[in-house]
């Protein structure tokens, strides 16, 4: 475990190898599951004043759904965002089999600002909230298979993947600390 500011890194975070290929897991981490993507606060509040930008790139069901309900729900005590028939994302969208997020499409089409939230962003990093620290922890999901493939045979870690989101989430201050501690701990 590693511990930089007020966040606990596991270290298969770093241990373990991922780069994710879409076309062979079809974007199921945005389908599958018992809850929506965790959000922050303030990301509910952006993807509310941004959905008008958003809607064109989301399915019919997936509008209907945030229109009766909102963005998000709460899953336990968290906020998430909220599911079509309990199963996907309502920002999910379809190009052939494969799931693709509306929110991220809008922003790679200048649309928004909002890339998409940082909880989908960190995939399969997950973040878990206390009180006073978060504890960051790697997911591993049978949906992802391959990515642990691909990222053992091109030997880049979990940390390596994912170090933009983590970076967006943390700031490079964090970046540079993490990178620091690891560096020793190879010598």
């Amino acid at each position: 475990m590693l511990v930089i500011n007020n966040t606990f890194i596991s270290d298969s975070i770093f241990e373990e190898h991922f780069v994710c290929d879409i076309s062979c897991c079809q974007g199921n981490c945005c389908i599958e599951g018992d809850a929506g993507a965790p959000l922050e606060e303030e990301e509910v509040v952006i993807m509310e004043n941004c959905l008008e930008a958003i809607k064109p790139f989301m399915t019919k069901e997936g509008i209907e759904v945030v229109e009766q309900v909102g963005v998000f729900d709460y899953d336990d005590e968290s906020l998430a965002t909220s599911l079509v028939e309990d199963r996907e994302c309502v920002f999910v969208y379809y190009e052939g089999n494969v799931a693709h997020c509306a929110i991220e499409k809008a922003y790679l089409e200048g649309k928004i600002d909002f890339q998409k939230p940082v909880s989908c962003h960190l995939y399969p990093i997950r973040v878990i909230k206390y009180q006073d620290y978060e504890r960051l922890d790697y997911h591993q999901w049978d949906v992802c298979r391959q990515a642990r493939i691909n990222g053992k045979k091109l030997n880049v870690s979990v940390f390596e993947f994912l170090k933009l989101p983590l970076t967006r989430k943390y700031g490079e201050e964090w970046i540079d600390k993490v990178e620091k501690i690891l560096t020793l701990r190879q010598r």
